[in-house]
């Protein structure tokens, strides 16, 4: 092919891509219906991204998407009246192409669509991040980022100590502003000192100082029946997490890391354990969120007997910058330096979540001098055989069309690193190409964005929680 035709046809879907993007953007801002290109959203992205999600279905579907497939489906979606619904447009293109069976394009989505057509706006929930450090301002982004239409997560507040800067309100829009994993924040952010806010994307965000979680009285603000998302890891059981509910305004706390004496939740595996009745709930650990998912897939098939858990995990803020005092063993060296051996109790937390597996893993893990992006090994004794193959293609399809779809991503790329997942939305990204299997052996490789892609799980629950989650389409049937 020459060079002017390889260019023209770059520009033809260049052009038809620009022409998707407004249409993208008033889908969800007047029906709150979010698109999505196989899992990757397409809300709020530039001409290339919504090509690159093309793209991406090519690595995994072993066929070719093109915006010339999608254009019509969204073009046609922009005249239904579908409301608060996610919607891969990528899949129902595939998939009209393939059981279309002489239909028209609208009747097909109709059809597709039909529980989605019509319904009332999502009413709102107000949101509260209580803890600004690493999880907390990427929760930040993702709720500023999710305003839409429907505004079903409304971040109305943050909550935190003061600070010991003149001009604390400053340095905490910066940190908002800046990130050095995460890159800048998309969008504008100002700082209004008079009302102690910070103003991101059109949301008024009331900075709040408090001591304790039970001293704040949110009504003030105009917070009502709030849901506390807790991310600062100091208070981690019942009675200490019930002290939000002493606070004026709060209806439900969730807590961003491992809970005891509660519900640990990991989204798309235990989701169902969560009752009407809950006001607190966990969101477990990064390291259960990226492991029970995969774990939950490889037990329903094929069974798991026993195993082991390996982490290779990025340092935190836990561990000491340059070698000093800390109470924890080996923590105390220098986190950038060094690879440090430490426990995880994330294999037997699974049990939380699984509890079929109660008893049959056992971990470790090992703190690596790399800021974000962790890998989970999984050793595992199966039930039942199978080979390299067989497991990876299971696995594709789960990460594809099973009620996983958000939790497990896929990966075959012969040049994939750590720093490639940055940003992952998923808890966990199989590595293909590093997959062992053998009889009744395997060894999975797992990598994880430890901060974004446990983000956006803590977001799938606040979801649950409000009782806002979208439905999705195509409906997965494995």
């Amino acid at each position: 092919m020459s060079q002017e035709k390889v260019l023209a046809d770059w520009k033809g879907r260049e052009a038809l891509a620009e022409e998707l993007i407004p249409v993208v953007g008033r889908l969800y801002r007047d029906k709150n219906v979010e698109t999505s290109v196989y899992g990757r959203l397409i809300i709020k992205r530039s001409v290339v991204d919504v090509l690159k999600a093309h793209r991406f279905v090519r690595q995994v579907e072993e066929q070719e998407l093109s915006v010339r497939d999608t254009h019509p489906v969204l073009t046609a979606l922009d005249k239904i009246d579908v409301k608060n619904a996610h919607v891969d447009v990528g899949k129902l293109a595939v998939k009209f192409r393939e059981e279309g069976k002489g239909a028209s394009l609208e009747d097909f989505l109709q059809a597709e669509l039909a529980p989605a057509i019509g319904g009332a706006p999502a009413e709102p929930t107000d949101v509260v991040l209580y803890g600004f450090g690493r999880i907390g301002r990427l929760l930040a982004r993702l709720l500023i980022e999710r305003t839409g239409g429907g505004q079903a997560l409304r971040l109305r507040a943050i909550v935190v100590r003061k600070g010991k800067a003149t001009n604390d309100l400053e340095k905490r829009a910066s940190l908002l502003r800046r990130d050095s994993v995460h890159g800048s924040f998309r969008g504008t952010i100002q700082v209004d000192e008079e009302n102690q806010a910070i103003i991101a994307n059109g949301n008024l965000i009331n900075i709040i100082y408090s001591d304790g979680p039970d001293q704040v009285d949110y009504t003030q603000y105009g917070i009502n029946n709030a849901l506390v998302l807790d991310n600062t890891g100091i208070w981690r059981d019942e009675a200490g997490l019930s002290l939000h509910l002493k606070s004026k305004g709060v209806a439900k706390v969730a807590l961003t890391a491992p809970g005891k004496g509660i519900k640990n939740i990991v989204m798309g595996v235990n989701h169902a354990d969560i009752s009407d009745d809950d006001k607190i709930l966990s969101a477990a650990s990064c390291t259960t969120n990226a492991i029970s998912p995969v774990l939950k897939a490889l037990d329903t098939k094929y069974g798991v007997t026993n195993g082991h858990v390996e982490t290779v995990h990025a340092y935190t803020n836990d561990q000491n910058l340059i070698d000093n005092y800390h109470k924890g063993d080996r923590r105390g060296r220098a986190a950038g330096l060094n690879m440090v051996i430490t426990e995880t109790g994330a294999a037997k937390a699974v049990s939380k979540a699984l509890p079929q597996l109660e008893g049959k893993l056992t971990g470790n893990a090992i703190r690596v001098p790399t800021p974000n992006v962790s890998m989970a090994i999984l050793n595992l004794n199966l039930d039942n055989p199978t080979d390299k193959e067989e497991l990876n293609a299971y696995l594709r399809d789960q990460a594809l069309h099973s009620p996983l779809q958000k939790q497990i991503d896929f990966s075959n790329s012969p040049e994939a690193v750590s720093s490639d997942f940055v940003g992952s939305r998923a808890a966990g990204v199989v590595d293909a190409l590093a997959t062992i299997a053998e009889d009744n052996r395997c060894v999975l490789y797992v990598w994880y964005d430890n901060e974004f892609g446990y983000s956006c799980q803590v977001i799938r629950l606040a979801q649950r929680m409000a009782q806002c989650t979208l439905p999705a389409f195509p409906k997965a049937v494995r």
